[in-house]
């Protein structure tokens, strides 16, 4: 039993002006091939699709050179075609000289943007399609804020997505894709698929699973799949931030050869979230910045320490509103992780800067209209590390105050990340930070912050919950809730 794996993953926020490019994608270590793609990512769905896969006698594992995530992490935009093209063109040749294959396994996303592809996904399973012939059999795995159709499932057999948010059960939904292709191959499923498309658009910071509805909805999902054998649901929240065809809502479910129970799964579940919209889009309380600093400063004065102060709304990761109103304010003993300012970090870089110096320069800002003014800061450097292939920069500022400057968006979602450099996560009372949902993993689930505070500017920018301030050229938003009135039988 031969199966090919390929992975090609992308969270693209199209409204970016900075396109992901080919050199985005390529670094040490990416592309990867063989057991480098194999064992990549252990934690997450490659490594438990072939964890499971593995455990059966007879299997055959070849990696196929894919790219994988980009350096820029979900802070650039558009794919370009240049990218996409090469990528994909590398990995069809390989199919060809590497098959035949009895399967193939793709690590996706959902949410990929390409220039000039309406449906990425959909496309990069139709090109493999041409290669592997209708015997073989296709399966896929996906985030949650996938932007997904039926589609995909016209040219794969099955396809397996995240259910929480955070996103806890990758590894899970990868051993299920392992276990099901196996399956499929030897006969023993005959997957039988229905999609529906919900017309309800929702900011990804409204999505948290911890709390209903939206945990509700996910249990709805996971009730069906305990009642029925063989019954697999997804539930694709949808990613507002791609201006692609098929942003939205969307039910998917698997069945063993029984299409009139996947259309009663299916039918159960897009009606659920029909009746419950306007409660899956209120379920969660976000502050405007200025206020949200007010009261962890009022939090911090009680004793309700730590404060997370959860900046959902940036996402090129240059944004300056907390630091400015930290400023404004005169809060103290705060940790802003982090700015990303690739201009700073060069710049820092080419005069050797070092623990000790003196540091009094502009920083963040201007990357979009999103990101705001950039801010004087005065202090001096307390710490300089390299990591990850570039180089970050710790700030001392104000009173106990520090910033961290990266070059790239970055989200932290553990406490653990924040080891430095030259600085004590332990001596700060508010940690400000770039996170929709993920944060909570490590600072609400594991109790750590005492205090969490969402935050966003006053201006509709990119990554608001008030998506009609995002300039969509490809999705009418009068055919969603809450800014239409769509029917919906």
């Amino acid at each position: 039993m031969r199966i090919a794996v390929l992975q090609f993953a992308h969270e693209t926020v199209t409204f970016l002006r900075n396109d992901t490019t080919l050199e985005d994608f390529t670094y040490p270590g990416s592309p990867a091939k063989g057991e480098a793609l194999l064992g990549h990512d252990p934690k997450s769905y490659m490594g438990g699709f072939v964890q499971v896969a593995r455990e059966y006698e007879g299997v055959e594992l070849l990696g196929i050179e894919s790219p994988l995530w980009p350096r820029t992490g979900t802070g650039s935009g558009w794919i370009t075609a240049e990218a996409y093209e090469t990528f994909l063109g590398r990995m069809i040749a390989d199919l060809r000289a590497e098959g035949p294959f009895d399967g193939v396994y793709l690590s996706l996303h959902g949410a990929m943007g390409v220039r000039g592809i309406a449906r990425p996904e959909a496309d990069i399973a139709r090109r493999v399609r041409e290669v592997v012939g209708r015997n073989a059999f296709i399966v896929g795995t996906f985030d949650p804020h996938g932007n997904e159709d039926a589609a995909f499932l016209q040219q794969a057999d099955m396809a397996f997505t995240v259910k929480y948010f955070p996103h806890y059960d990758s590894h899970l939904q990868g051993q299920r894709a392992a276990r099901m292709l196996v399956r499929a191959i030897r006969g023993d499923y005959k997957p039988s698929t229905v999609t529906i498309k919900v017309p309800i658009i929702s900011p990804t910071v409204l999505q948290w699973t911890g709390a209903s509805p939206w945990m509700d909805l996910v249990q709805r999902a996971l009730v069906w799949e305990a009642r029925e054998p063989d019954v697999y649901v997804n539930v694709f929240f949808g990613f507002p931030f791609a201006d692609v065809p098929d942003v939205g809502m969307t039910i998917q479910v698997t069945t063993n050869g029984q299409p009139a129970l996947a259309k009663k799964v299916a039918d159960d579940m897009s009606n659920w979230a029909w009746r419950r919209r306007e409660a899956l889009l209120t379920s969660t309380r976000v502050y405007k910045i200025a206020e949200g600093v007010a009261l962890a400063k009022e939090a911090a004065a009680r004793g309700a320490t730590p404060v997370v102060l959860a900046d959902h709304s940036d996402r090129s990761g240059y944004a300056t509103w907390i630091l400015k109103e930290v400023i404004a304010q005169d809060l103290s003993d705060v940790l802003i992780a982090t700015i990303a300012d690739a201009k700073a970090i060069d710049a820092l870089a080419a005069k050797g800067v070092k623990v000790g110096d003196p540091f009094d320069m502009e920083v963040g800002g201007l990357a979009d209209e999103s990101a705001g003014q950039p801010v004087r800061v005065a202090g001096k450097v307390v710490g300089v590390a390299e990591a990850h292939g570039t180089l970050w920069v710790s700030v001392g500022f104000g009173r106990g105050n520090v910033l961290l400057l990266s070059r790239y968006l970055t989200q932290i979602i553990e406490p653990s990340e924040l080891k430095g450099p030259g600085f004590d996560l332990a001596t700060f009372k508010v940690i400000a930070i770039k996170s929709r949902v993920h944060f909570r993993r490590g600072f609400d689930d594991s109790g750590f912050a005492k205090t969490i505070l969402l935050v966003e500017p006053e201006q509709p920018f990119l990554g608001t919950v008030r998506l009609d301030g995002l300039p969509y050229t490809n999705v009418d938003l009068k055919q969603f809730y809450p800014y239409g009135n769509p029917d919906f039988p």
